[in-house]
């Protein structure tokens, strides 16, 4: 099939981008010209359409084979970067494949070869093996988040993928830290380094909050009643101290998420949904929601328990106060508990004694169709307003997935809304609408 080429305002246009930042220009230009490009950037600035506005207009819109491989180390983010090019409208088909997903669906997907894959670095190697796809047309290779990809748990399978890319001519590897050396392995030679990681600090603040007891709930929960009815993620290193605070909380009545490791992919997935679109404002979670996650800007996140290492803390940070935005980071410190060497910080914020109510104004609804079924956003809210009796600022965020889809509603009208919509066709297919718990 041949493809016909867009502009890169076409592409930004899709994406609702009038103009690109300083930091994407630059980006844009390097990869372009140059055969290595690292970039260290913050988290928030635009990394993901940086790279890849220049790697997609790289593409042979003559080739049927896979031609752009991005690896990256988390599933979260190969389904973030398989949306935006989606998104993009760019014409040229972009798979995500990465553990937890039976490997009969990515079988499904690569039967109709992909230009572009976006993968997980042990299922893509999994995929090298079986030959499900040829890598002699892969000519660019991002590493995206490569401090993270390449550490000592991946090694093995990246040399093996590595080996199997004989064809490769541009290398892209991007990050929000510098904190490894990059192994010979990857090929890379007289790189350009594109670093922007001092232009972010100014917008950050952080401050103490000081505890009297050691477990420090009771100060987790003041600190909450302090900032408000705001979003913003409670950090903490290990699941089962997430299901402790989480207990808590709902002891408090205070709505909140989860994210971790160990959760079932389907349940993380709906859990940044139900956090995007505001039906919780707070989310629990480890390390894993530090990076590469397309969640909302954030005003604010706590280290419920300290960081362990400065690159954990650096990352947590970068949650909030993106791109040009301010935000705060607040670290619960029990008064015996001693700081890491890596936290200067001496601001220690008084918490106000008042309450204030948590409370989600959104809820999300659950649709049994999706865009198999030629369903688009529009013929959601269409429905919603319709027959839901729906105004047009009540109908929220629409994500809209391959065979269902997810909008946010306001909290008080949503069994109404089920109620009036349920067992209803949109297009031809007749639909499930449920409240998500």
């Amino acid at each position: 099939m041949t493809h016909f080429r867009k502009s890169q305002k076409e592409l930004l246009a899709k994406l609702n981008i009038s103009k690109l930042n300083q930091m994407q220009e630059e980006v844009v230009l390097a990869i372009s010209s140059t055969a290595n490009t690292v970039l260290l950037s913050p988290t928030g600035t635009g990394k993901t359409v940086a790279f890849l506005l220049p790697t997609i207009a790289a593409l042979d819109p003559e080739c049927t084979e896979v031609q752009l491989l991005i690896l990256v180390p988390s599933r979260e983010l190969a389904i973030q970067i398989e949306q935006v090019i989606r998104q993009m409208g760019s014409g040229y088909k972009a798979n995500a494949i990465y553990g937890g997903r039976a490997i009969s669906k990515d079988k499904i997907d690569l039967a109709h070869t992909p230009s572009i894959i976006i993968g997980t670095p042990g299922r893509v190697a999994d995929h090298i093996r079986r030959e499900s796809f040829t890598t002699k047309y892969i000519k660019t290779l991002v590493l995206d988040e490569f401090d993270k990809s390449l550490e000592v748990g991946f090694e093995t399978q990246m040399r093996e993928i590595l080996e199997n890319l004989q064809q490769i001519e541009k290398r892209i590897l991007t990050s929000a830290t510098q904190d490894i050396e990059i192994p010979e392995f990857v090929g890379v030679k007289n790189e350009v380094i594109i670093d922007y990681l001092d232009t972010k600090t100014a917008a950050l603040s952080v401050k103490i909050v000081r505890s009297q007891e050691k477990n420090k709930l009771q100060a987790l929960a003041d600190l909450i009643y302090h900032i408000g009815n705001e979003p913003g993620i409670i950090f903490c290193n290990f699941k089962k101290t997430i299901e402790y605070v989480s207990d808590f909380l709902k002891q408090q009545h205070i709505p909140h998420g989860h994210f971790y490791g160990g959760m079932e992919q389907i349940d993380r997935e709906r859990a940044l949904i139900k956090f995007r679109n505001g039906t919780h404002q707070i989310i629990i979670a480890t390390d894993l929601a530090a990076r590469g996650l397309d969640i909302p800007e954030l005003n604010f996140i706590i280290h419920y328990q300290l960081p362990l290492k400065l690159e954990e803390f650096t990352h947590r940070n970068g949650r909030t106060a993106r791109m040009n935005a301010s935000g705060t980071a607040y670290v619960l410190k029990w008064t015996e508990e001693p700081l890491p060497e890596f936290i200067t910080c001496t601001d220690v914020l008084k918490l106000k004694d008042k309450e204030t109510a948590i409370f989600p104004q959104w809820a999300t609804l659950f649709i049994s169709g999706g865009r198999k079924d030629k369903i688009s956003k529009g013929d959601i809210a269409g429905l919603l307003f319709k027959q839901g009796d729906l105004e047009r600022n009540e109908v929220g965020i629409i994500e809209l997935k391959q065979d269902c889809a997810f909008v946010s509603v306001p909290k008080d009208k949503a069994s109404a809304v089920v109620e009036k919509t349920n067992n209803t066709r949109l297009k031809k297919k007749k639909v499930r609408i449920t409240l998500m718990q």
